[in-house]
């Protein structure tokens, strides 16, 4: 038993001797770890007594009799200068380089076609996506998404907006449709994949464009419903950059009352709903605000404006004659004979008004009744004739020039 205790005091002996050793070469005599063990400290106390007389608690309490004092050691840091690290300055036109795509920062060019309704309609979506960050431009080959504003009136517009789809993507350009065709026909093959904003969707373009640059499809084809009331469409104080700055088109309804046999734009715009004359004469006079010197109406029929909320066109038309200024116009778009007819003679009024174009557009379609009828059209050759005698009769120098026949 002495012997079995005597090997471990040997051992315990060897192992302090070796940690002095290794210490003495490390400069690290007073580290903590020397100390962290009762039995070497027992047995280094016995090989160094001198050495070991006082135990250090703590490594920070080593302070030699040379070291400044605490007070002296402050008031030298006040004369340390820090050393400035350069860093390398970017350059104003150095661009955000990043693997991620950042929505918001790129190039849009937006293509419209067909009527004044849809050209109302890009340049709302132009002004949300400009207000978003994003840059609009002129040039289709600089762009990164193409934004295609489509028209279904007529066979021309609608193949110039699918070639522009195929061409689009030949030059891998993102791409987002809108307007009358994608609405009406969304499962058209060369539509697929594709991100598509609805006609009564454009206050939310620029969250399908971000999608889109994202490499994301989205379609959005809801309508505007009120308590399941449909709504004429998007906000009208929505951001704008109007293609020609001095004329403001407003769209006062979407849709219309008929159910023409040929008509696909029936099948985009839905049936008729109008916004209120109270939101129509506020953009009327923001707009005269922003330095505006026209104002043009427009819809797929203002003459069946208010029908659908217990209004009509007069009342509205009367109301905004209040608000145009001095050396401001005021222009009506397209109205079907059948809901004129009994407007006839205050329209006559409205259009002699010294701020209003003496202009109304009445379209004919067809001379043949029998035609009208399969077209169903509700009106024959006679409605229409009487039209054109009623203005004729009152207002020959100011309306009779103007009036069109489609």
């Amino acid at each position: 038993m002495f012997f079995q205790h005597a090997d471990f005091w040997i051992n315990k002996l060897n192992s302090a001797k070796e940690t002095l050793i290794n210490l003495f070469s490390f400069g690290e005599f007073y580290s903590e770890r020397l100390f962290r063990d009762k039995t070497t400290r027992l047995l280094i106390s016995k090989i160094m007594p001198s050495a070991c007389d006082s135990l250090i608690d703590d490594i920070e309490d080593i302070v030699s009799s040379s070291e400044p004092a605490h007070l002296q050691r402050s008031s030298t840091r006040q004369s340390v200068v820090p050393r400035v690290r350069k860093r390398k300055d970017l350059t104003a036109n150095e661009e955000l380089q990043a693997d991620s795509v950042i929505p918001g920062t790129q190039k849009v060019w937006l293509r419209t076609w067909g009527c004044s309704h849809n050209s109302s309609d890009g340049e709302y979506m132009a002004g949300q996506l400009a207000a978003s960050g994003y840059k609009m431009t002129d040039d289709p080959s600089d762009a990164d998404v193409w934004l295609l504003n489509s028209c279904t009136v007529k066979n021309p517009a609608e193949d110039h907006f699918r070639n522009n789809i195929k061409k689009a993507q030949e030059q891998n350009k993102k791409v987002v449709v809108a307007g009358c065709v994608p609405q009406a026909q969304p499962r058209m093959d060369y539509l697929k994949g594709l991100s598509i904003i609805g006609v009564q969707q454009i206050d939310r373009v620029v969250e399908v464009v971000d999608e889109a640059v994202k490499g994301h499809s989205v379609r959005l084809l809801g309508l505007k419903k009120d308590n399941g009331k449909r709504l004429g469409g998007a906000r009208l104080d929505l951001p704008k950059i109007r293609k020609n700055p001095l004329i403001e088109i407003i769209s006062i309804n979407t849709g219309c009352l008929n159910a023409c046999t040929y008509c696909k734009t029936k099948h985009a715009r839905g049936d008729l709903a109008s916004y209120p004359i109270e939101e129509l004469v506020e953009r009327a006079r923001q707009s005269f605000q922003e330095g505006v010197c026209e104002i043009w109406l427009t819809s797929e029929d203002t003459g069946a404006y208010g029908r659908d909320i217990g209004t009509d066109l007069p009342t509205l038309l009367w109301e905004l004659v209040k608000e145009i200024p001095e050396g401001c116009m005021l222009r009506l778009g397209m109205t079907n004979p059948p809901y004129i007819l009994e407007h006839l003679e205050e329209m006559a009024k409205i259009l002699t008004h010294p701020r209003v174009y003496a202009f109304l557009h009445v379209p004919v379609q067809s001379a043949s009744d029998s035609v009208l009828m399969d077209m169903k059209r509700e009106y024959c050759c006679d409605d229409f004739t009487h039209v054109v005698d009623f203005l004729k009769g009152r207002y020959v120098s100011t309306v009779l020039a103007m009036l069109a026949w489609s």
